[in-house]
């Protein structure tokens, strides 16, 4: 009974995340498994079953462990500055960690945490600010595929490697059929893992939707 209590003991939920994410940074998404896992902790891979169930769940605590790291942002920040401030963090979080990004798939990220710290606090200041339900949820939605797509394509940690395959790919094209991609590689390459592409396109989204532009913030504006 001891054993098992200190084995339960090192695999608390922030060690667990921690841990897998590590691996996941260092050798790979396919290197993530349970033994793994346990091996790295000095645990019987039963012990994280328990914690995690499956796979699914694992991810799932990985997931939750990064959106920890979203910020709380003080209350009466301008709606523009607090919108722009979440979605640069989670952006920064997932590019981070593509590993992740791959091994979750389209799973949904809906753990208490991304609830908690974005979700909730994005929608209540927008409706605050003089939305609608519909047109907050909206707002929201649109952001959040953004920056989730924004950072699923692109390893921006190895920005050479994602240039590189780019360039391959590019060179196997017929110039004559596709002469707007192949004669413009100078622009083309910088734009695969440049970040002010979401950056950019975060803004033009906030201001679009900016209460207090569009008139719906009186009272609520800058």
């Amino acid at each position: 009974m001891p054993r098992q209590s200190a084995s339960l003991d090192l695999a608390t939920p922030e060690r667990i995340a921690a841990t897998a994410l590590l691996i996941v940074d260092r050798e790979g998404a396919a290197a993530l498994s349970f033994r793994s896992l346990a091996a790295r902790l000095g645990i019987a891979h039963a012990t994280i079953q328990r914690r995690c169930t499956d796979l699914a769940g694992l991810l799932d605590l990985c997931a939750d462990h990064l959106a920890a790291g979203l910020p709380d942002i003080p209350s009466g920040t301008p709606w523009v500055d607090a919108t722009e401030t979440r979605f640069r963090r989670l952006y920064e979080l997932l590019t981070a960690h593509p590993g992740l990004l791959t091994l979750r798939g389209g799973r949904p990220w809906l753990g208490p945490q991304l609830l908690k710290r974005l979700v909730e606090p994005q929608l209540a200041d927008s409706l605050a600010a003089g939305m609608t339900p519909q047109e907050a949820i909206t707002g929201y939605r649109r952001m959040y595929l953004l920056t989730l797509g924004s950072a699923s394509f692109v390893d921006h940690r190895d920005p050479k490697a994602a240039q590189a395959a780019t360039r391959t790919a590019l060179a196997a094209l017929d110039p004559e059929e596709f002469p707007a991609l192949t004669g413009n590689l100078a622009a083309v390459l910088p734009a695969v893992v440049d970040h002010e592409v979401y950056y950019g396109a975060l803004r033009q989204l906030i201001h679009a939707a900016d209460p207090a532009r569009t008139g719906r913030g009186e009272g609520h504006g800058r």
